[in-house]
């Protein structure tokens, strides 16, 4: 009989046509973290999914943000020595209408559309796992928790207590976020991320008459700004970055009023608080001016732990089955694995699909590969 991994592959390389026709209809739902109608329908489309593979299904109703959807499997006898929790998220960040522009397509041995990449593959590759595990009658000793939330995009604001809860109750968590770079590598360490704003108040008066009575709150913003640029600090892992800016009125008013919008990321939770502490620390410029600074980091790095490495090593154990090579990265972005790991409960992340694009219109996953991913989680699934 052919080790576990060779079974695993060649099944899912059988049902390939059929892991792609599902990423089609996944992508085909659009589905904005913002618009909770299309969110929710996301959500009904992958229950009914799961409830279809006779998996324990409920659907965690939200009023302000989309829907969750929890999906639990038991393929063993007798009772579960544990859980593992497997995440992902429903939402996109494209607006609807984008779909219309770049249409879910197959070229090149790839395949197209918003939220191939990041991350309908992912959720794919859940239900493809247990499909496998299945057929093969392979039994995981483990319970196997599927949460799907609805706002990942968005800072995971309804959904993270939801994340947490569950994590404490596993053993283990594997996220099914795209992998990094062309060769697939796994993600066991991410910055931990957040966004602050920087208000400012100054005075009106006329640009022409008398400019001198004013107090010019986009002035103070651009001095500011200088100030912010230099809270970077490349070789500790910490980035500020001032995205967005907006003041004034019309061109013949001296602007009363100035706002800065953040992004922050930190490589070590020890510097959230000391960076946080420089924003709040900062203070006006120009006399008359007024500054606020607003938010943070709220959601924590996922640092490079030993329960992280001890999955990675499983991981890449798996892949040499069937010989492929396997590395591991540090990602700057975060996802929800961040809250996991905080928590101490080992967590590995980019289980998810080999493409490129996200968040862009060149989005894109490699078909070949996905029956290897599949095959990686399910093993996964059947080992730890």
């Amino acid at each position: 009989m052919r080790p576990m991994m060779q079974q695993l592959r060649a099944e899912l390389r059988r049902r390939q046509r059929e892991i792609v026709r599902l990423l089609g209809q996944f992508v085909r739902c659009e589905s904005p973290s913002h618009d909770k109608p299309s969110v929710d329908q996301m959500a009904r489309i992958v229950a009914r999914q799961w409830r279809s593979r006779g998996a324990k299904v409920r659907i965690l109703a939200e009023r302000a943000r989309g829907d969750h959807v929890r999906a639990e499997v038991w393929l063993g006898r007798g009772r579960p020595t544990g859980q593992i929790l497997v995440l992902g998220h429903l939402d996109t960040v494209y607006p609807l209408g984008t779909l219309a522009k770049t249409p879910f397509r197959i070229s090149a041995g790839r395949a197209w559309g918003p939220g191939t990449f990041d991350m309908k593959a992912g959720l794919v590759l859940a239900l493809a796992a247990v499909d496998a595990l299945q057929s093969l009658r392979l039994r995981p000793a483990k319970r196997l928790v599927f949460f799907w939330n609805s706002d990942e995009e968005i800072d995971s604001e309804s959904s993270r207590y939801r994340i947490e809860s569950e994590a404490k109750r596993s053993d283990l968590v594997l996220v099914l976020e795209p992998a990094l770079g062309p060769e697939g590598h796994l993600k066991t360490a991410r910055k931990g991320v957040g966004t602050a704003e920087l208000i400012v108040t100054g005075r009106s008066a006329h640009a022409g008459l008398s400019p001198q009575a004013g107090v010019n709150a986009v002035h103070e913003l651009a001095l500011q700004t200088v100030r912010l640029m230099k809270m970077n600090d490349p070789r500790r892992g910490i980035t500020v970055q001032v995205t967005v800016l907006e003041g004034g009125t019309v061109p013949n008013v001296v602007p009363d009023a100035a706002r800065a919008q953040m992004d922050l990321r930190v490589k070590r939770m020890a510097d959230a608080a000391p960076l946080e502490r420089n924003l709040r620390s900062l203070r006006p410029i120009l006399p008359g001016a007024q500054i606020e600074v607003r938010g943070g980091i709220n959601r924590p790095p996922l640092e490079r732990a030993a329960g992280g490495l001890d999955l990675f090593r499983q991981a890449r154990s798996l892949m040499r089955e069937i010989g492929e090579p396997l590395e591991e990265s540090f990602a700057g972005g975060g996802s929800d694995g961040n809250f996991t790991a905080a928590l101490g409960v080992p967590t590995l992340d980019g289980l998810g699909a080999v493409g490129d694009g996200a968040h862009s219109p060149r989005e894109h996953v490699v078909i070949r590969s996905l029956p290897d991913r599949g095959a990686l989680l399910a093993g996964l699934l059947r080992t730890l």
